[in-house]
C-alpha cells in the first residue's frame, strides 16, 4: 500500500511538472499547471461515475470497471471485498435454508417473536398446530392470534420455567405444550408440543383411578359392615378367628383410607380450581388442624407448637387447603418419634403466605425428595406398617398448591427432621391488617 501511495505521488508530480514545462514553452506556466489540474479532476469525476455505476448494481456486474493508478488500486480493492462478501453471504444463507428445512422436518412447532410478540418466522408444524396463515400472520402479535387468557398471561410474565398446556386455538381435539425461551433484546422463542395422546392417557388414568376408586367402595363397605357386626359379638366367635377378624378388620380401614385419599385426589385434579373458592382464615384452620394433630398424638405426647405472623385472611378452596394442610401436619406426627416436636408457622411477608410444617423426626434422605410428591412413593416402605399411611399424602398436598399458585418446598436429612414449606402467592392475600404473634399448643 505505501509503495501504491509513493507511485501516485511521482506520477501527480510527473503529471504537474509536465503541464508546468508545456504551459513555460508556451509562454504560459500557470495557465498549463491549470490546464493539468483541470484534466486530472475531469479524469477523477469520470472515476467517480463509473464506481457509482458499479456500486449501484454490485451483484450484476461480474468485475470492477478497470483503470490505474490510486483509482485502479481502489476498484481492485473494493472488488475484492464484494466478492468475499458475496461469499460469506452465501454460506450465510445456505446456512439459513438448512436451518430452516430442518426446523421444517420437525413435528413440533416453532414461532420466532420479537420482545412485543410481533411474529417473525415459524415452521410448518406451527403452521399447523396453530393455524397460522403465510403471508397474513407475518409481524402480527401472537397474543391476537392466540387469545387464551391462559396464554396471554403466561406469555406476558416472563416466567418460562414451567411449560403451559392448553387446547389447540383452531383445532380444539388437540392438546398442545408450549415452552417460551427468551434470547436477544427479550424476544421470544416458542416451541409447541402436540401432547394429545399424553393428555389422553393421563385422562384415562385418572377415570380409571376415580371410577375403580368408587366401585371398590360399595363391597369394601359391606365388608367392613360385617367385620364390624362380628366384632360387636366377638364373644360368640371362637377364640382362634378373633384374631383373624381383627386383622381384616385393620386391613379394611386401611383400604377405606386409600380408597377415599384415592376419590380426593381424582376430585383435586379433576375438579373446577375456581368453583369453591372464597375466604378462608388460615389462623382458624391452623389451629383446628393442630388439635386433631393432638388427638391423633395421643400417648406419643407430641409437642406441637403453632406460631401465626402476619395476616391470615387468603382466598381458596376451604376443603382442599384443610386436606392439605392436615397431610402436612399429620405426617408429622406419623413420622416423628414418641415426645417429639413439631413447629407449625404461618407467614405473610413480600412474596406472599408461607407456611411451614417442621419436626425433629426420622427424617429423609434427599436422594427421595424430587419423587415424594409422586402417588404411593415411599422413601422408605418399612414404614407401611406402623403408620398405616397411604402413600397419597403428598400427592395431595402437591395439588392442591398447584389449584392455588403455590409450590411445595422440602429440605430434610437422616436423623435430623423435615421442612415442608408451603409458599403461595402475594395475590391470596384477601385482607392486609397484620395479626399479632399468637402461639399455642
Amino acid at each position: 500500500m505505501q509503495q501504491n501511495w509513493s507511485q501516485y505521488l511521482r506520477l501527480m508530480i510527473a503529471l504537474l511538472g509536465l503541464s508546468l514545462l508545456l504551459g513555460w514553452l508556451v509562454g504560459f506556466p500557470l495557465y498549463g499547471l491549470l490546464a493539468g489540474l483541470l484534466l486530472y479532476l475531469g479524469w477523477t469525476l469520470a472515476q467517480t461515475k463509473r464506481l457509482l455505476r458499479w456500486l449501484a448494481q454490485p451483484d450484476t456486474a461480474s468485475e470492477a470497471p478497470d483503470s490505474v493508478g490510486l483509482w485502479g488500486n481502489i476498484f481492485d480493492g473494493l472488488n475484492k471485498l464484494q466478492k468475499q462478501h458475496i461469499k460469506h453471504r452465501s454460506a450465510l444463507q445456505e446456512r439459513l435454508q438448512k436451518v430452516q428445512q430442518s426446523a421444517n422436518a420437525m413435528r413440533d412447532g416453532v414461532v420466532m417473536t420479537d420482545s412485543r410478540g410481533a411474529i417473525d418466522w415459524w415452521n410448518g408444524s406451527a403452521d399447523y398446530l396453530l393455524n397460522l396463515r403465510n403471508g397474513t400472520d407475518q409481524g402480527q402479535l401472537i397474543q391476537n392470534l392466540i387469545r387464551l387468557p391462559a396464554f396471554i398471561h403466561y406469555f406476558e410474565q416472563k416466567q418460562y420455567q414451567q411449560p403451559l398446556e392448553l387446547n389447540a386455538p383452531a383445532r380444539a381435539h388437540l392438546r398442545l405444550q408450549i415452552q417460551i425461551s427468551l434470547f436477544g433484546d427479550n424476544d421470544r422463542l416458542l416451541l409447541i408440543k402436540d401432547v394429545t395422546r399424553l393428555h389422553q392417557l393421563e385422562q384415562v388414568r385418572q377415570d380409571f383411578v376415580s371410577n375403580l376408586s368408587h366401585e371398590m367402595r360399595t363391597p369394601l363397605t359391606v365388608i367392613s359392615g360385617y367385620l364390624e357386626t362380628l366384632s360387636d359379638h366377638s364373644d360368640e366367635v371362637p377364640a382362634n378367628w378373633q384374631r383373624a377378624l381383627a386383622t381384616m378388620a385393620g386391613q379394611s380401614a386401611r383400604m377405606e383410607a386409600l380408597i377415599a385419599d384415592l376419590i380426593l385426589l381424582s376430585k383435586i385434579e379433576t375438579g373446577d380450581r375456581n368453583l369453591h373458592e372464597g375466604t378462608v382464615d388460615a389462623g382458624t384452620l391452623l389451629r383446628q388442624v393442630c388439635n386433631d394433630a393432638n388427638a391423633l398424638s395421643g400417648g406419643k405426647q407430641h409437642r406441637i407448637e403453632l406460631t401465626i405472623d402476619g395476616p391470615t385472611q387468603i382466598r381458596g378452596d376451604l376443603s382442599q387447603l384443610r386436606s392439605g394442610v392436615s397431610n402436612l401436619i399429620f405426617n408429622a406426627v406419623k413420622y416423628t418419634p414418641a415426645q417429639g416436636q413439631i413447629r407449625v408457622h404461618w407467614s405473610a411477608g413480600e412474596q406472599g403466605p408461607l407456611l411451614t410444617v417442621e419436626d425433629n423426626g426420622i427424617g429423609i434422605d434427599p436422594t427421595h425428595i424430587p419423587r415424594l410428591t409422586e402417588r404411593f412413593y415411599r422413601a422408605d416402605p418399612s414404614r407401611h406398617k406402623d403408620t398405616g399411611g397411604t402413600g397419597l399424602g403428598l400427592a395431595i398436598v402437591k395439588h392442591v398448591l398447584l389449584n392455588h399458585d403455590g409450590q411445595l418446598i422440602i429440605s430434610s436429612s437422616l436423623g435430623k427432621g423435615s421442612t415442608f414449606s408451603c409458599q403461595f402467592p402475594a395475590q391470596r392475600i384477601v385482607a392486609s391488617e397484620a395479626l399479632p404473634l399468637e402461639s399455642g399448643q
